[in-house]
């Protein structure tokens, strides 16, 4: 399959760029409510004989117990961010939001201002460079690859990229039009809310930082996610063709893994520690059965799982996942993290980092 990867830019006359940029600190918020699957299934309209739990190995997430919106999680999120960061707000230079929902108040979409202004004002980041980027569930890697890119080229000492997702609403709406396991809003049912966020930097010199970035689109997928606002609902809709979705993920995936990889003469047991994009336990489970059996390995600590415990986040799932295992300890410094998104569209993205030793220790077990 030919395929083009959107990678991190070279600096001019195709030298490499001056600079490596950094993860600095992680930050999340999640809503105090937390919404068993037995529960919002018991919530549906039409008997579906359903069981979601043994179907997705979901057993709870978290969600908005009605004070909370995009904008307070992202809110949340960055406030914590920068508690874990030696940075001040004042420091940064750039906050980029990333969220596919933009609700401030209500289940309205919030357009202008953007986003990223409200949060930059939020936090105190008075000189920062603010706008917003939607790229579906790759939202928040997106944005690291943009802000990693200004930092690489020396435009910029530090960003932060933040996303809020109040999508739960999705599973609301679903869950009065599910009838059976072939409907098309099943997988809303799987959605959680959070916040996330995080502080990129210049990497001090002998850092490996970041590594590798990129992103490809297979664009024959395109429909087979789409969501609109609901016509008689509070909210939006979502109709997704799962199975297509996942056999356009298992079969491209794998390839574009050992391109990116390979652009940067590694295989994927140098990679310590694996953050897929978080859909379902089975989904992620099958997934690195087919990549075990075609790049010839796997991670050689783990592929991280939250889904079980806060569903699929959207664009903050990588970044919530990161904050767990930084938090527990599980992420040592010198080890490699590969993040690898999937989104609507079809989007692939990948970004290889190492992290070290002040990252690492700005993160303790304190949830």
């Amino acid at each position: 399959m030919p395929t083009t990867w959107l990678m991190m830019e070279q600096g001019a006359a195709g030298l490499a760029a001056p600079h490596i940029a950094r993860f600095e600190s992680v930050g999340r918020c999640l809503p105090g409510t937390r919404l068993a699957t037995s529960e919002l299934m018991a919530s549906t309209r039409h008997r579906t004989g359903i069981d979601l739990e043994r179907l997705t190995g979901i057993r709870e997430r978290r969600v908005s117990g009605g004070h909370e919106t995009s904008l307070s999680l992202a809110i949340g999120a960055a406030a914590d961010c920068l508690a874990r960061s030696r940075r001040r707000a004042e420091d940064l230079q750039a906050v980029v939001n990333c969220s596919i929902t933009k609700y401030g108040d209500g289940l309205t979409q919030r357009v202008e201002p953007a986003m990223s202004l409200a949060v930059a004002r939020a936090i105190g980041a008075e000189h920062a460079v603010t706008f917003d980027i939607s790229n579906a569930c790759a939202g928040m890697l997106t944005g690291v690859f943009v802000v990693a890119n200004r930092i690489r080229r020396g435009e910029i000492d530090c960003g932060m990229v933040v996303s809020g997702e109040y999508i739960s609403r999705l599973g609301v709406n679903a869950a009065a039009h599910v009838r059976n396991i072939m409907s098309r809003e099943l997988p809303s049912l799987t959605l959680g809310d959070a916040g996330a966020a995080v502080i990129l930097g210049r990497a001090p010199e002998g850092c490996d930082g970041i590594e590798a970035m990129g992103f490809t689109t297979v664009a024959r997928h395109s429909r087979l996610c789409l969501a609109s606002p609901a016509k008689h609902d509070p909210g939006a809709r979502m109709f997704t063709k799962a199975r297509s979705l996942q056999r356009a993920a298992i079969a491209d995936v794998p390839v574009l893994l050992q391109e990116a990889l390979d652009s940067v003469g590694l295989s994927v047991g140098d990679v310590q520690h694996l953050i897929p994009h978080q859909t379902s336990v089975r989904a992620i489970r099958k997934g690195m059965r087919v990549i075990r059996e075609s790049l010839g390995g796997e991670p050689s600590k783990q592929t991280v799982v939250t889904v079980d415990r806060y569903g699929n986040t959207a664009s903050t799932t990588h970044f919530v996942a990161l904050a767990e295992e930084l938090r527990a300890g599980r992420i040592e410094a010198g080890d490699r993290v590969a993040l690898v998104a999937l989104a609507s569209g079809l989007e692939i993205g990948f970004a290889l980092f190492t992290a070290d030793e002040e990252l690492v220790k700005s993160h303790g077990d304190d949830d």
